[in-house]
């Protein structure tokens, strides 16, 4: 008799199937380990499930294109709603927040100002909000197909990034139409874009595990967002509000852009717009790169530990 077929046999003759043997009988755990038996869906170690996902990078890419192009395929003008949604959200919170409220008042090109902090943090936002998803709303794909599923999320968070490249464009010619100058520090926005891609990354495999389980969360997701929009300046200028108004100390400005999405929008800004500031702050850079790092390694190892639980129950 060949092992694989001992083994059967053996695993019959075990005990019940819940492994509790009766006298005398080798547990089915043991009997596993004797013949060099894994379970199916066994957790494999990191470093190879990151060797599997990168073996499926083009699934990934492939599955994120197709999504892309499948979103807006229903609608008359497709693509372009993922240029023209940022923009009239820009519009509107341009007239409530910079003409009624005055926000605007003491920033040079305001416009430009807003319009970048809505396309970077709706960028993130989306990232986060379909990373939530990528679990509970793929459950058939889950239990038919065997693939490392943080596949899922990174191409939700690719799907995003491939809107965001067209978002890009497009504002760097309204940067250019309201008045600001081209100077070399827009040759670290591919720089800025990778540390956020890199931080939403890591953000949506967070919320995919705790999406998967606690199915409320995508009820709770939109309150959570919009909170995250108005502490993060999108409207107005945190140095300017907190420091020069409220005559607060220069610390608790810095607190605020601890919140990394504050923090990508004011890089974003120093890098586009020179009447923001003459370079690129210290502590703005570290915190993107903080959170970047921190997240990317965080959320992958906080996503690997609960692979053997997606689409179970």
């Amino acid at each position: 008799m060949s092992q694989p077929e001992s083994a059967i046999a053996d695993a019959q003759a075990g005990g019940p199937s819940n492994g509790t043997p009766d006298k005398g009988q080798e547990p089915l755990a043991k009997l596993a380990e004797r013949y060099g038996l894994r379970r199916a869906i066994a957790r494999p170690s990191l470093p190879v499930y990151l060797r599997q996902l990168w073996e499926r990078r083009h699934f990934v890419m492939t599955y994120a294109t197709s999504r892309n192009v499948s979103k807006y395929s229903n609608s008359a003008m497709g693509q372009l709603w993922q240029v023209l949604t940022p923009l009239l959200n820009a519009a509107i919170y341009f007239l409530m927040f910079g003409l009624i409220l005055g926000a605007s008042k003491g920033i040079e090109h305001y416009p430009a100002f807003l319009i970048t902090g809505m396309f970077v943090f709706t960028y993130t936002q989306r990232s986060v909000s379909s990373g939530a998803k990528a679990i509970s709303g793929n459950l058939s794909m889950i239990r038919a197909l065997h693939f490392p599923r943080a596949a899922l999320p990174l191409a939700y968070t690719i799907q995003e990034f491939q809107q965001l490249l067209i978002s890009m464009g497009v504002l760097a010619v309204l940067v250019l139409i309201i008045g600001e100058p081209i100077t070399w520090f827009w040759l670290l926005v591919p720089v800025a874009l990778l540390l956020q891609t890199m931080f939403n990354i890591g953000a949506s495999l967070v919320l995919a595990r705790v999406g998967a389980t606690a199915r409320d969360l995508n009820q709770l997701l939109p309150f959570i967002t919009r909170t995250w929009l108005y502490a993060s300046g999108v409207f107005f200028s945190i140095q300017d509000k907190i420091v020069v108004q409220a005559h607060l100390p220069q610390w608790v400005a810095d607190l605020m852009y601890a919140n990394p999405a504050a923090a990508y929008i004011e890089l974003m800004r120093d890098l586009l717009m020179q009447s923001h500031d003459v370079q690129p702050s210290a502590w703005v850079w570290s915190v993107c790169i903080f959170w970047a790092v921190f997240a990317l390694i965080g959320g992958f190892w906080y996503f690997w530990r609960a692979e053997e639980k997606y689409g179970r129950g």
